[in-house]
């Protein structure tokens, strides 16, 4: 009996032995964790101080430069420059009465300004001061002396693209993207990289390494995303062009928010090659690099620029098809389907309105406008348009004239479709909000008077004074229809507004 006491005793003391050791050892490896995860922490935050102190050094360095050459060019007529459209500032640069230097520092200067109230930029390409030296080899580029502002995402030699990740700070591009190629061949000068939400996927635009970038219209509202800066600095006048991407409605949306025209082609028309993404291997939906703008005359200028001998080569994955100015200066009256409900958001009073000036417009300019009736089943309802499209195109059949416009309310329902079917589409801006569209708005319940109903009242409200935009699109390899509809938009608003 006494053995068998002393062996329990001795069990018992085993097992608070391997208690007190099993404890030490958790509180080891967790003070391990909290040791690595601190460390990590740390490794994240300086990279994160990094990154913002050389955006900071980079806006130092430009607005020295701008300083000193104002200093030198007193008479330089800033406010000038800034008012011209895209085509007339080609025209004088190329006629030689401006100069590439005025058109760069005025652009410098402006940009500045706009960054310190919205914060759209993550940093300036000092080596666009060297390329400004050198321009003049480039005069016969159809953006000679174009200053160009382009989304984070697209590479350029020796920056990050992080898409606003801090994983992936630190990793320079080790070569310009094509699309940066094409453009400086064409005489542009990128001068710029604009903000982005994190991880692209986002139709608002924030990041932890850069901040969040508001509307150049109201403060308290948002670019849009992802390319939200681009957005806000062509919409606060910062830039007469940029660059930005679109896979959901990227270019669509923040263009639409910030009042100015964006395009995105047919998927495959512009090359994406540097144009990186935030996950690599995705097929189904592809991404659409395209032209962000005041006006669809400078996106369709941009488009032709882009489209040439020199993409071409660079990336022979893009078919070689130059832009069709014949088709975008076409006046041939159009036939055109128009949507105001996609099935699954209701949009704001703002919204309807702005598609119904928009059709008597169309209507009374001699156009054919026929309502599309839509469901739940939206998709299905354009699929057969897409496959009639691509049988059209095996047997060589030119088609019709085939348009689609829609409301653009703060939903992935009304543009996502369109880069899954590979459709053109563009937003152009027709009217702002009123105080009886707000007024209306109190009335709103949405379709199914569920949560997302009325997360989209919230945040359309208060909303009196800001751009409202209509979506136009056409079918796959129509991108210069799709432009000329844009266009035919855009002078018939202007004209009623006279």
């Amino acid at each position: 009996m006494e053995n068998v006491k002393e062996f329990v005793q001795k069990m018992e003391m085993d097992t608070r032995v391997a208690a007190l050791m099993t404890g030490a050892a958790c509180a080891v490896g967790a003070l391990v964790l909290l040791v690595r995860k601190g460390i990590s922490h740390k490794k994240t935050n300086d990279k994160i101080q990094i990154a913002r102190d050389r955006r900071t050094e980079s806006l130092q360095q430009a607005e020295l430069a701008v300083l000193r050459y104002k200093e030198s060019r007193p008479s330089i007529d800033s406010a000038r420059i800034l008012n011209l459209s895209l085509s007339e500032l080609t025209k004088q640069l190329k006629s030689g009465s401006l100069t590439p230097e005025d058109v760069f520092y005025s652009y410098m200067e402006k940009t500045l300004d706009v960054h310190k109230n919205l914060n759209c930029c993550t940093g300036v390409l000092l080596e666009s001061f060297d390329q400004l030296k050198t321009i003049a080899s480039n005069k016969d580029g159809l953006l000679y002396g174009v200053p160009v502002s382009i989304k984070e995402n697209i590479a350029y030699k020796n920056h990050d693209s992080s898409c606003g990740v801090v994983i992936n700070l630190d990793q320079p591009a080790k070569e310009d993207s094509v699309l940066v190629q094409v453009l400086k061949r064409q005489g542009a000068i990128p001068f710029v990289k604009t903000n982005l939400p994190q991880g692209l996927l986002n139709y608002d635009c924030g990041n932890p390494i850069y901040g969040q970038t508001v509307n150049p219209h109201n403060f308290q509202k948002t670019s849009g995303g992802s390319s939200g800066g681009e957005g806000a600095l062509v919409g606060g006048g910062g830039s007469v062009l940029g660059l930005g991407s679109d896979i959901g409605g990227s270019i669509r949306i923040p263009a639409a928010f910030c009042g100015i025209s964006g395009f995105k082609p047919t998927a495959g028309r512009i090359s994406s090659q540097g144009v990186k993404p935030i996950y690599r291997g995705q097929k189904s939906v592809l991404s659409s690099a395209g032209p962000m703008a005041k006006d669809v005359e400078s996106l369709a200028l941009c488009m032709q620029a882009l489209l040439c001998d020199h993409m071409f080569s660079l990336d022979p994955t893009i078919p070689p098809i130059p832009f069709n100015v014949q088709v975008y200066e076409s006046t041939k009256p159009l036939r055109i389907g128009y949507l105001e409900n996609d099935g699954y958001l209701q949009p704001s009073p703002s919204m309807v309105r702005a598609i119904r000036e928009v059709k008597a417009l169309l209507e009374q300019a001699g156009h054919t406008v026929c309502s599309w009736h839509t469901h739940i089943n939206t998709l299905y309802d354009l699929w057969p348009h897409r496959v009639e499209e691509m049988q059209h195109r095996r047997a060589a059949v030119p088609l019709t004239n085939q348009y689609l416009f829609s409301a653009l309310p703060a939903a992935l329902t009304c543009t996502m479709i369109y880069n899954l079917l590979t459709f053109p589409a563009g937003v152009v801006p027709v009217t702002t909000v009123t105080a009886e569209d707000e007024q209306e708005l109190q009335h709103y319940t949405g379709i199914y008077q569920d949560r997302w109903d009325r997360l989209f009242k919230q945040a359309v409200s208060q909303s009196e004074g800001l751009p409202v935009a209509v979506q136009c699109v056409a079918l796959p390899w129509q991108d210069e229809l799709c432009l000329r509809f844009m266009k035919e938009v855009e002078q018939l608003v202007k004209q009623s507004r006279k």
